[in-house]
């Protein structure tokens, strides 16, 4: 019969620790930094060529750019490339237009075998339902909030 208790638990908590790997949190941070900034860095440099060749304004130029970003996260994602480059960035992938399309894309790739309508977009919306109605839901409660302080 095993023994259970404080002590136990006391003992296993120790054990547990003294076997689990060291992560190397701040490589891990620099990396994701960087990785993230050079995301960020792509995003004005696409939009700068926007504002520069298309004679778009700054506010203008915004969708194009995402829609750019979009592309391009999606299509790494499917040929492999953002998914390595996800294991060395780590968080810094997860920038949130990059990260949301490749998260997407994935889902999406991965129930590929099962057809276009069932498999990759039913799947593909499995992710993206809760974060749309979380969104939703989060901007109608700032909107209230605006228009509560507004009256005031």
């Amino acid at each position: 019969m095993l023994a259970s208790g404080p002590k136990t638990q006391q003992a296993y908590k120790k054990f547990a620790k003294q076997r689990t790997p060291q992560r190397p949190v701040l490589k891990n941070t620099v990396r994701a930094f960087l990785a993230g900034g050079a995301i960020c860095l792509l995003g004005q440099i696409i939009q700068t060529f926007y504002m520069t060749y298309f004679d778009f304004t700054e506010r203008t130029a915004s969708n194009p750019t995402v829609a750019t970003l979009i592309f391009l996260s999606v299509l790494l994602t499917g040929l492999g490339v953002y998914d390595r480059f996800g294991q060395w960035a780590g968080a810094g992938s997860a920038v949130p237009v990059t990260g949301f399309a490749n998260a997407m894309a994935a889902s999406a790739l991965e129930h590929k075998s099962e057809g276009y309508v069932l498999g990759v977009g039913g799947n593909m919306f499995k992710l993206a339902g809760p974060v749309i109605v979380f969104g939703t839901v989060a901007a109608f409660f700032v909107a209230l909030v605006r228009f509560v302080f507004e009256k005031l």
